[in-house]
């Protein structure tokens, strides 16, 4: 395998040529993987000798060599020789290639709007058919992920143009089992659970929550988020989707009252540390120390999985912190809804070794070379769940095998001003103070500006 890097991207060491059995980390045959299913892709796509493939991905770094050992075993079963390159500013560089005429391959992004803008201008390509069949069977949710990756073309058709690899899960509370032990709290498995638990926190003395917006010159992202779980909590998927779509408007009273939702937990001054007034002002990365003060200063913070990155040094999560799924409201019949991200792949240069790629994404072993590293996360019901490295994301797996939905992280898939512009300052208002209708008009005034 050859790895192109970009100026900017630190060199990392170089693979040469397809690799052989002998170079995988994992010898074939070896270990609780579905070898199977790497056989028969083999058998079925092993004549694709002296091909070469470009991939170009947001990987960089640990993520790199993550995603490089996977494309080992892709080469070793067909002999293409895999070529994956990245950059710290990969979303403009493929833009770049593509109107430059000189795109990879395989391109992948983890922005749906980029990626349906590209196939509108006719740079991509659709998925081999058969793959929406094959995804709406094999991932957990798979209509949700089908959606994801289903744009309208040039000719205004819709058509299945990428497909969703590497996931990431949103709706996660985390907590101190130390801390619920010690006062007696039990993990809660709805909504009206988790409002009564917060209502008894406060009747006990303690504080329920700790939220911060802060981040810089993107304050208030954090709100987006917990407005978009609510979204998935009291409106149906179509709502959602309409909703990022500005087919349902932002001041909907559908909209309105998820905003409300959020402001249950944020502006009361007893449910969040430092009262309502702090929500705004403190730094999102500061925000779940709380949980670990002695004695804690707040009992829950709502966050994604990359949120132990800043739990205090030496915290051991699984232990001194875990994790539980946001719930969904029992009475609503919602099912059990996830809002996440992930990347996704499409073709962007077509060729035999492009369609077998796709393929070999539909392989068990596609998805466990990586499980058994570390930072992966699959939707994909085929996969040995006991390969995974790291008994977390085992448990944030299960989260997402567990979807009845799964959906998009809203902001992501609005425009830009209204995503990362009006509706970060918008909440941030929010929780000063201002009504969530006042709100919302301004955040579809700012939408309809646009058009």
């Amino acid at each position: 395998m050859k790895t192109k890097f970009y100026a900017s991207v630190a060199a990392l060491a170089l693979v040469a040529g397809a690799a052989s059995a002998q170079d995988l980390k994992f010898p074939v045959g070896e270990g609780a993987f579905n070898w199977a299913s790497f056989e028969e892709f083999k058998a079925a796509n092993g004549n694709l000798a002296g091909q070469t493939l470009t991939i170009f991905g947001p990987w960089r770094g640990d993520d790199q060599v993550q995603v490089e050992t996977m494309l080992a075993y892709f080469e070793a079963a067909t002999g293409v020789d895999v070529v994956y390159s990245s950059s710290e500013s990969y979303e403009q560089q493929i833009v770049i290639d593509l109107e430059g005429g000189s795109p990879a391959n395989i391109s992948i992004l983890p922005q749906p709007g980029l990626i349906g803008d590209l196939v509108k201008k006719g740079f991509v390509s659709p998925l081999p058919e058969g793959t929406a069949e094959w995804m709406t069977e094999n991932y957990a949710a798979g209509s949700s992920w089908v959606g994801l990756g289903t744009y309208a073309g040039p000719d205004g058709n819709s058509a299945f143009y990428a497909f969703p690899y590497k996931a990431d899960v949103k709706s996660l509370v985390w907590y101190s089992p130390e801390n619920f032990a010690d006062a007696g709290y039990e993990v809660p498995a709805t909504m009206e659970e988790l409002k009564a638990l917060t209502d008894k926190i406060v009747a006990d003395g303690g504080t329920p929550w700790c939220i911060g917006l802060g981040s810089g010159g993107a304050t208030g992202w954090p709100a987006t988020d917990w407005v978009e779980d609510m979204m998935l909590r009291t409106n149906s998927p179509e709502d959602y989707d309409a909703w990022v779509k500005n087919e349902l408007k932002f001041n909907d009273p559908k909209v309105v009252a998820a905003i409300e939702e959020f402001g249950a937990f944020a502006r009361n001054d007893k449910n969040v540390a430092g009262g309502a007034a702090a929500v705004a002002t403190t730094d999102f990365r500061d925000s779940p120390k709380g949980l670990f003060a002695s004695p804690p200063q707040c009992y829950m913070h709502r966050q994604a999985s990359f949120i132990p990155a800043f739990f205090p040094e030496g915290t051991v999560v699984g232990e001194d912190a875990d994790f539980f799924y946001f719930p969904a409201y029992a009475e609503k019949d919602l099912g059990t809804p996830v809002l996440g991200a992930g990347t996704l792949a499409f073709i962007t240069k077509a060729s035999d070794a492009s369609n077998a790629f796709i393929k070999w994404l539909e392989t068990p072993i596609a998805h466990e070379i990586w499980m058994a590293q570390k930072g992966f996360l699959t939707p994909m019901k085929g996969v040995n769940t006991e390969l995974f490295s790291d008994p977390t994301l085992r448990k944030m797996n299960e989260i997402l095998l567990n979807a009845t939905t799964f959906r998009f992280d809203g902001s992501d898939l609005m425009p830009g001003g209204v995503g990362a512009g009006s509706f970060w300052t918008g909440m941030v208002d929010y929780a000063g103070g201002k009504s969530a209708q006042e709100v919302a008009d301004g955040i579809q005034a700012s939408w309809d500006a646009l058009k």
